[in-house]
């Protein structure tokens, strides 16, 4: 029996569809995607690269009946990971590594990166940290304890340790070693003596952008670092250390490095301190700030309604996915507006 000629276009509209529809799906698979989950104002970032590799920082609170680890995992699902092949802990703080135990009931991970051993002080650490020292000595994970300057293995993605058990990077990366003209407009604060100060920090570079997370590294640290030369040079994203907390983000750090865009891991009551919202509103280039919550704090300080995933009102775990291209473009999406920024490349 012929077929008609309306039958042979709806077979070669479907034909293109498909095709169409693989090479989306190709051209996907050329970028880094990055969803900052909302663990009210603890940290959980996932990365996903090209190459199917996942990079799990941290992994929110304990408690809530696994809330923070259910977020992650459906983050992950949302990403077609099934497994965290790298989980790294910046420090041992409780909104940190609290909801390790309920994400691993969830999830199998491969391998675990961290800053070293811990005396924990804090009640809530003080559990978390031995139930992950018991963990690794089952030996059944892949464990790193990186230095300063060392790059972590994974694939798709160079990963370069800025920060790690108090160290820090002691030689200006390529580019870099400009004299910081910030330092001088940034106060000189005591040393930190909690595991912040100890955090694991990482320029992550992909293509042509570089991102910079460094946990919850405190003030005294930023300027070791970026005193009196700029170790690190510019970055495209920065996460905004500490959730925002005026502990951290020093104009030695944030100015230096004038990022194009920032994204604040906060809660609504924790995290996004007014001053921090000061120094990073008047950061050299700045194009935007994002936030995982509008904080309360802050008030008229926050940023525009639009780049703020979870505004006053019920937790609706609303998160922030941003996507990387190796030509240097990215994009940030909403899933509470369902609405994405494009950023070209530079």
């Amino acid at each position: 029996m012929r077929k008609s000629k309306a039958q042979y276009f709806l077979a070669a509209v479907l034909v293109w569809i498909v095709l169409g529809a693989a090479h989306l799906a190709r051209a996907a698979s050329h970028d880094l995607q990055v969803y900052f989950i909302d663990v009210d104002g603890g940290q959980s970032t996932l990365f996903v690269t090209p190459a199917g590799k996942s990079l799990l920082i941290d992994t929110g609170w304990a408690g809530n009946n696994g809330l923070d680890a259910g977020r992650i995992a459906a983050a992950a699902k949302d990403a077609g990971v099934s497994k965290i092949d790298y989980l790294l802990f910046t420090h041992y703080h409780a909104d940190h590594i609290g909801g390790l135990p309920e994400l691993l009931a969830r999830m199998p991970v491969g391998t675990f990166i961290d800053h070293g051993p811990e005396s924990p002080t804090d009640p809530t650490t003080k559990k978390a940290y031995p139930a992950y020292q018991q963990l690794l000595a089952n030996g059944h994970y892949g464990h790193i304890t990186p230095k300063p300057g060392d790059a972590l293995p994974i694939p798709g993605i160079k990963a370069v340790v800025i920060s790690s058990n108090g160290e820090l990077l002691n030689h200006a990366l390529p580019g870099a070693g400009q004299p910081n003209a910030y330092c001088k407009e940034s106060e000189t604060r005591p040393e930190d003596q909690t595991d912040n100060a100890r955090s694991l920090g990482t320029l992550f570079t992909f293509g042509k952008t570089r991102i910079l997370d460094l946990g919850d590294l405190t003030w005294d640290k930023e300027m070791q670092l970026m005193c009196p030369v700029n170790k690190i040079g510019k970055v495209d994203i920065l996460v905004v250390s500490h959730h925002g907390l005026f502990q951290s983000s020093s104009p030695a750090l944030v100015d230096a490095i004038a990022p194009r865009i920032a994204i604040m891991n906060n809660g609504a009551k924790k995290g996004g301190s007014t001053p921090t919202f000061a120094t990073i509103a008047k950061a050299p280039g700045l194009e935007t700030l994002w936030q995982l919550h509008f904080s309360e704090e802050a008030g008229t300080h926050n940023t525009a309604a639009e780049y703020v995933a979870n505004p006053t009102g019920p937790d609706a775990a609303n998160y922030l996915k941003l996507t990387v291209s190796p030509s240097g473009s990215f994009k940030v999406f909403n899933s509470r507006t369902g609405t994405t920024k494009d950023y070209a490349a530079r």
